[in-house]
C-alpha cells in the first residue's frame, strides 16, 4: 500500500510539473481530449494501463 501512495504522489508531481511549465499546451490537450469519441479515450486508457502494468511488473520482478 505504501508503494501505491508513492506512485500516486509521483503522478501528481509529474502532472503539476507539466501544468506549471506548459499551461496553454495542457489546456489545448484537454480541449482535444474533450473532442475525442469515448471509445478512443477508452482505448488510450487501456493501452496506458497495459504499458504501466508492464513497467511495474518488469521493475518488480
Amino acid at each position: 500500500m505504501h508503494e501505491l501512495w508513492i506512485a500516486c504522489g509521483l503522478v501528481l508531481v509529474i502532472e503539476g510539473f507539466l501544468y506549471s511549465l506548459f499551461p496553454q499546451q495542457m489546456k489545448q490537450a484537454l480541449i482535444q481530449i474533450i473532442a475525442m469519441p469515448a471509445s478512443q479515450i477508452r482505448l488510450f486508457g487501456m493501452i496506458s494501463l497495459a504499458i504501466g502494468w508492464g513497467i511495474v511488473w518488469f521493475l518488480k520482478h
